[in-house]
């Protein structure tokens, strides 16, 4: 229901959330399970960012990517095949229709759990009010779940050639060249994506490694990778001015290189959703645009939470998911265990995949001293021989015997993380992995493999 429908409404409510994205709707589906009454209020899409602008349209996208990359490489298989052109209008039509079966089947659970949903754009009064429009919802409980949005540097004007991911989702065409200012994980997911689409593409990144929040041996095989389909990577390299032009985007960087290209895409990273939202005048502290929590999720006002992008840390879908529920059951009186930034699995959807989860070599050896490493290359793996693909498994071992991190890169290794959170979240050692039986041939079978080594009896990989 919108605003206007305001007098139907009955309050107060057990629980009252400010945004229908990932945490939001979780909280709110979970707290409805537990017999709450919940109001959720959205003023966009139920389902938010990665509904919507995000996760499963960008995947959708590389999915494209992925199909037009095997077309154009069938030779090397025994196939003729080929790319004739890629026709943005109907990727985008392919794209609307995987959002919209979603959104679809998301606003059925909503409904179907007897939850109050308000669309309208809501501001924090108090701590136990919200207003949208001349409506004011009270609630027992608050839960800010207000999310994230593309960065824009100082001096950047967005326009036709210069424009963030939420943009470059609605192009009608294939660029011929791309600039991406930015190398972490949305920068290299749409290098790849305008790589695979035919674009001649460049990578400008600050720091001196790709996807710098990953193993350093990653953001290596990473960029030998990318070297490979031609796309070219500039890090430690700044940005100095971008000009944009009818047919164009002129690029500076502060070591003087100058690039010209059709489209500058900017992928700085994502910041939180809560200025202007009230956050402050409900006594919610608030540094840097982000709201401060307890590891329960509690601000530091009294039954008021947040969850989701708005809360540091790791800037995930399934993070936010995750602390929704967490919080419902927080509130219902559950006593749930807390959400663990470094057991939450990541994965960069680029080719090859980047899959981790746990703490890198270097975060090990900060907290534990001395470990050990284990780095199992997929050049002893029969699957990815069978997909042409390269990369490694790289393991992390405390001195106790617990795996404590577990990274991946190469074809498919978003597939294998479950498994690889299985054994970090549950403490596992590689005693305990290597008697597990792993389908052959399979990449996940390079987990196994990795684990074998690591318990002093490699197989398939040297030792």
């Amino acid at each position: 229901m919108t605003a206007a429908a305001a007098p139907a409404l009955q309050e107060p409510y057990d629980v009252v959330i400010l945004g229908g994205g990932s945490g939001g709707y979780a909280c709110a589906l979970r707290a409805a399970q537990l017999g709450l009454r919940v109001a959720l209020i959205e003023k966009d899409k139920l389902g938010g960012t990665c509904l919507h602008r995000g996760c499963i349209p960008t995947k959708a996208l590389l999915h494209a990517a992925e199909v037009a990359d095997t077309a154009r490489e069938g030779a090397k298989f025994g196939v003729n095949s080929h790319v004739e052109s890629i026709d943005m209008e109907r990727v985008r039509r392919y794209q609307d229709g995987v959002v919209s079966r979603l959104h679809k089947g998301l606003q059925g659970l909503v409904s179907a759990a007897s939850i109050d949903y308000i669309t309208g754009e809501g501001a924090v009064t108090s701590p136990t009010t919200v207003q949208v429009g001349d409506l004011t919802i009270s609630g027992k409980t608050l839960v800010l779940a207000t999310g994230s949005q593309p960065r824009i540097l100082p001096g950047l004007s967005l326009g036709p050639r210069i424009m963030t991911s939420d943009e470059a989702l609605r192009l009608t065409h294939v660029p011929a060249s791309v600039v991406v200012l930015g190398g972490g994980v949305i920068g290299v997911e749409f290098a790849s994506v305008f790589a695979s689409f035919g674009a001649s593409v460049t990578v400008v990144e600050a720091l001196p490694r790709l996807v710098p929040a990953e193993e350093p041996s990653i953001s290596a095989a990473l960029q030998r990778a990318f070297r490979k389909r031609k796309i070219t990577v500039k890090t430690g390299a700044r940005l100095a001015s971008a000009t944009a032009d009818d047919s164009g985007v002129d690029v500076v960087l502060e070591d003087g290189t100058s690039l010209r290209a059709e489209l500058l895409l900017v992928a700085v990273g994502r910041g939180p959703v809560s200025e202007g939202l009230g956050f402050e005048a409900a006594g919610v502290t608030v540094e840097r645009g982000y709201v401060v929590t307890d590891e329960r999720l509690r601000t530091s006002t009294p039954d008021v939470y947040a969850v989701g992008d708005i809360v540091p840390g790791l800037q995930l879908a399934h993070r936010g998911f995750a602390h929704g529920i967490f919080v419902a059951e927080e509130i219902a009186g559950l006593s749930p265990a807390p959400v663990r930034d470094e057991t939450i699995p990541k994965v960069t959807y680029c080719d090859p995949e980047i899959a981790s989860v746990g703490l890198t070599e270097d975060q090990a050896r900060e907290r534990f001293g001395d470990v050990t490493t284990y780095d199992y290359n997929l050049g002893g793996n029969g699957k990815s021989q069978i997909l042409g693909t390269s990369g490694s498994v790289k393991l992390v071992k405390a001195p106790d015997g617990r795996v404590v991190g577990i990274h991946m890169i190469g074809a498919r290794m978003g597939e294998q993380i479950g498994e690889a959170q299985l054994i970090v979240g549950w403490e596992g050692t590689a005693e305990d992995v290597a008697p597990m039986i792993h389908a052959h041939p399979t990449q996940n079978e390079a987990l196994g493999e990795a684990h074998l080594a690591l318990a002093g009896k490699p197989l398939h990989a040297h030792a």
